[in-house]
């Protein structure tokens, strides 16, 4: 276990100082070699064989063409007829934009696949909006946070993706499972803005004539066609999981430039930049972390790690949770991506070993890791709401802090209940 603690431990306090992720990941690496084996033990050319391994495989392809249609989706007004179709279908129910806010980032996590892609976009949008009806800003910024969580979690997920390629878990069985929990999550959600209601003054819409409904409806249809497709065409097998973020791509560039036409060349040289950033950073942290897992299984940590869990006596639920709580740890640390690659090669023989589904296992993972994303000290959707509302780091911490209670309740529910994952892939056996 000396290695494992190296391996977590070094790693750790580099975050911890704030070392960005690739570089800790490979400090660490070059640290557990030195150790094992020496200075003479470290190959530069072992690095880069392994790092490019890690990139040239077919289902990572679909990482950059989930981020390029999420980007798609907010440089137009796709985002923004979503919105106005949700707020005509829950804007006038107690809690108003509350609710609004839950159901359109659910619709739009069918196209995103990341939290920060929810906040950056739909977030700007959906705060802009509860301020000018007077919503009070923490609970917008807190709403927002929370509902973004969403992202991860209802197909297609970028972290599913890469789950699904480490496990060796049909990634489309994993994006099928998804559905149900995150729809769960988003009630939870909508359930505990109904009770805040009652403490916290929240304008609801005038309820919208069935004409009105029908004719935002219209115009929401198209944008809200994209997680239909994605997820009906793996159910259907018409196309992978991988293909499915190409037609995604596709699809989203035809509605804005084409179709509504509020994509033009500057605005799709600015969406091919941003996509270009973001991809660059995820495969990079994808490579070193690549070698990060060769290394665990060649110095049989997994297998440690798996007898010594199975020496508690633990049983498969209770293991489950000591589990999802050193995840919520961890998701403190560093994103949701960056965890599954490091910590999927280390707990998948555990997993395997005690029996347990690696899908159930590959859901709870994600979604409890996803909590990182609005917890400090790395939450990355905490500073994208920093940037938007100009608020106080604290103060964006404290307005999240309230609807972390539903989340938790939902993936303890989950544990407890593991057919609420299992129930709707089974259909399709």
């Amino acid at each position: 276990m000396e290695m494992l603690f190296i391996f977590l431990g070094l790693m750790i306090v580099l975050f911890v100082f704030s070392v960005p992720v690739a570089v800790a990941i490979g400090l660490t690496c070059l640290a557990v070699l030195v150790v094992d084996g020496g200075i003479g033990a470290v190959s530069t050319e072992l690095f880069a064989a392994r790092m490019l391994s890690g990139i040239n495989n077919f289902p990572i392809i679909a990482i950059p063409f989930f981020i390029l249609a999420a980007t798609l989706m907010n440089a137009g007004s796709s985002t923004n007829r979503i919105f106005d179709f949700a707020n005509a279908l829950v804007g006038h129910i107690r809690g108003g934009l509350g609710h609004v806010n839950v159901v359109a980032s659910m619709i739009f996590a069918g196209m995103s696949g990341t939290a920060a892609a929810d906040a950056a976009g739909l977030g700007q949008l959906e705060i802009r909006a509860m301020n000018d009806r007077g919503y009070p800003l923490w609970f917008s910024t807190g709403l927002t946070g929370a509902s973004s969580v969403i992202g991860p979690i209802i197909p297609p997920s970028v972290a599913m993706v890469v789950y699904g390629w480490l496990s060796g878990a049909s990634i489309a069985t994993l994006f099928i499972a998804s559905l149900v929990p995150g729809v769960l999550l988003g009630l939870a959600l909508m359930v505990t803005v109904y009770l805040m209601s009652f403490r916290v003054e929240m304008p609801r819409s005038p309820r919208p004539s069935m004409c009105e409904v029908g004719r935002l409806a219209g115009r929401a249809v198209l944008p809200m066609l994209t997680p239909a497709i994605i997820v009906g065409g793996i159910w259907s097998g018409i196309f992978t999981p991988t293909e499915s973020g190409a037609i995604a791509s596709i699809y989203a560039f035809l509605l804005g430039a084409v179709i509504y036409r509020d994509i033009g060349w500057r605005e799709a040289r600015d969406v091919l930049r941003q996509t270009v950033m973001f991809t660059s950073v995820i495969l990079f942290i994808i490579a070193v972390a690549t070698f990060y897992g060769w290394l665990l299984v060649r110095l049989q940590i997994p297998q440690e790690l798996a007898a010594w869990l199975t020496g508690l006596d633990l049983g498969p639920t209770a293991l489950i949770f000591a589990m999802m709580g050193f995840f919520l740890i961890i998701g403190c640390f560093m994103s949701v991506v960056e965890a599954v690659l490091i910590f999927t090669p280390i707990f998948m023989l555990t997993v395997q070993l005690l029996g347990i589904d690696p899908i159930v296992f590959g859901v709870l993972m994600v979604l409890t890791l996803s909590v990182g994303v609005i917890t400090p000290p790395f939450g990355n959707v905490l500073y994208v709401l920093v940037r938007i509302t100009n608020q106080p780091y604290e103060t964006v911490v404290r307005a999240v802090l309230p609807f972390l209670l539903p989340i938790l309740a939902i993936i303890a529910l989950l544990i407890v209940f593991p057919t609420i994952i299992t129930f709707l892939p089974g259909l399709f056996d």
